[in-house]
């Protein structure tokens, strides 16, 4: 979609008159931010606009399209209402606490309430330097914008909590990076930017008025069953655990690997924030990393529940003063939330497998019925890994055989072994114990398990095509497929093909948003 979209009879200024801000962070924590204004860029361009989330915000997509709309978007027109502001945050990075981190190319410009009466957060990517750009440009560049728009979009298609791209405008100018690149902004659309680095910010200055009013404040947000009680910070903690319990186990059903889950990209509401070095593996294998600064491996696929427990313990460590007078209790209640972290994930994760292989979920609490489903599970997983069996299709072509075509999963491992077999085998008798059909069952394991997701080279393609040659056409067409992802469709038989092994071994990707 370009700026070309007629208008029809509203004008822009009528329809920008409907997004009315309501800014809380501006209003209710003044001292956690730097007002700033956004960069004015040269001549932007639309280049994609998200219509259906710009309706859910209570816009018309075309008022957005106008010269005015972009002017918006891009950051050269701030719209009445709006307090742009970059947010103060600290982050453990690689394990390694940065005391002062903070919104150095980004700005939320305020806050609205949608069509269905929730809080969302706009904010802008790219947007030129702020108080912490520290030695950055404050810039961004096409390829990465896309990528976050691409990866967030897909994320949504597949049911997952995700923060989402409104649109992608190029700036107009370049960016210098390794080669000059075209200079593009990201506008972002979330349920909040809290995130566990924000409260580290105060919490190593030990500034706890702040943090009081950043509890409270986050607890009105995204836990208001809990605003005045007196364990309220606690139950803040226990909510946010299991709030990342059921996102990390939705990644981990779809393969997909964040890259970089320091405490700044982790975010209270339970949403996927900050899509740099992430993609989705192919060929299974647990310790699959993408991030090319991830030397050692720190947020491989196999690490990502460990991680995010451990990042709630560096939450907890910023609470603990306000959760109780007595510092030796509240140590010990803090650390009972965050030990519960593997319970809630557990949990999770087997109800995510299990709706992925089509086996019913026990009416009552059953100990021996889940050890059996996990001892099943990680056979499967094992199988995966031997041959380095791809993700997706591993998954989504087991309901084949339940149609009797079981030789399209069989055919997916190394001269379909017969461990393979045995396992179909072990499968089927557990299915057997469901009152389903197999028609029944194999229905709805096709609506869990995607068969579309966006493959490394094929946004690769897309986003070289887009940034190169100024030719948006693959990353449109890459857009559509993934947005639809469970629904098979012979004329997208292409997009479901893994990338060659030798490519996949070597591929990695870079903070770029």
């Amino acid at each position: 979609m370009t700026s070309t979209v007629n208008i029809g009879i509203e004008s822009s200024d009528e329809a920008f008159s409907r997004l009315v801000f309501d800014n809380s962070y501006a209003r209710d924590l003044a001292g956690t931010y730097a007002p700033w204004k956004p960069q004015a860029w040269p001549q932007p361009q639309l280049v994609r606009l998200n219509q259906a989330l710009a309706e859910e915000l209570g816009l018309p997509a075309a008022a957005l399209a106008t010269p005015a709309g972009v002017a918006i978007l891009a950051g050269n027109t701030v719209p009445e209402g709006a307090q742009p502001l970059a947010q103060a945050y600290a982050g453990h990075q690689f394990g390694h606490l940065s005391p002062q981190l903070g919104d150095g190319r980004a700005l939320l410009l305020g806050e609205v309430i949608d069509r269905q009466g929730r809080r969302r957060d706009i904010a802008l990517k790219g947007s030129g330097q702020t108080p912490f750009s520290r030695r950055g440009d404050g810039r961004a560049a096409l390829g990465p914008v896309l990528r976050e728009y691409l990866v967030a979009e897909a994320m949504q298609a597949l049911g997952i909590p995700t923060t989402q791209a409104l649109a992608a405008v190029t700036t107009g100018d370049m960016v210098q990076r390794e080669q000059p690149l075209p200079g593009a902004v990201l506008v972002r659309v979330a349920s909040s930017h809290i995130r566990v680095g924000t409260f580290e910010f105060f919490a190593v200055r030990q500034d706890w008025d702040l943090l009081r009013r950043l509890i409270d404040y986050t607890i009105a947000r995204h836990d208001p069953q809990w605003i005045g009680h007196p364990d309220r910070t606690l139950e803040l903690l226990r909510g946010v655990a299991q709030r990342q319990a059921e996102l990390v186990a939705q990644w981990m059903g779809v393969g997909f690997i964040h890259g970089v889950m320091n405490t700044d990209n982790m975010a209270l509401s339970g949403e996927t924030i900050d899509y740099g070095p992430c993609a989705f593996m192919e060929g299974y294998d647990p310790a699959t990393v993408f991030s090319s600064i991830d030397t050692y491996g720190r947020y491989a696929y196999r690490n990502q529940p460990g991680i995010a427990q451990w990042n709630l313990a560096r939450l907890a460590d910023c609470l603990i003063p306000l959760i109780d007078d007595d510092g030796a209790r509240a140590v010990e209640r803090a650390t009972t939330v965050i030990d519960a972290f593997a319970g809630y994930y557990d949990r999770a994760w087997l109800a995510v497998m299990r709706a992925k292989l089509g086996l019913p979920e026990p009416v009552d609490a059953d100990t021996d019925a889940d050890a059996a489903d996990r001892a099943l599970i990680d056979a499967l997983l094992a199988l995966l890994a031997r041959d380095r069996v791809d993700f997706t299709l591993g998954f989504r072509r087991l309901s084949t055989a339940l149609r009797s075509e079981e030789q399209r999963w069989l055919g997916l491992f190394d001269a379909a072994r017969p461990e393979a077999q045995d396992w179909l085998a072990h499968w089927r008798s557990r299915l057997a114990a469901s009152a389903g059909s197999n028609e029944t069952v194999a229905t709805q394991m096709d609506r869990v398990n995607p068969l579309y997701i966006p493959r490394n080279h094929l946004v690769e393609a897309a986003l070289a095509a887009a940034s190169d040659q100024g030719d948006y056409a693959p990353f449109e067409r890459l857009l559509a497929v993934i947005s639809d992802p469970y629904r098979e469709r012979a004329e997208d038989a292409a997009f479901t093909v893994p990338a060659p092994a030798e490519q996949t071994a070597r591929y990695r990707t870079f903070c770029g948003t």
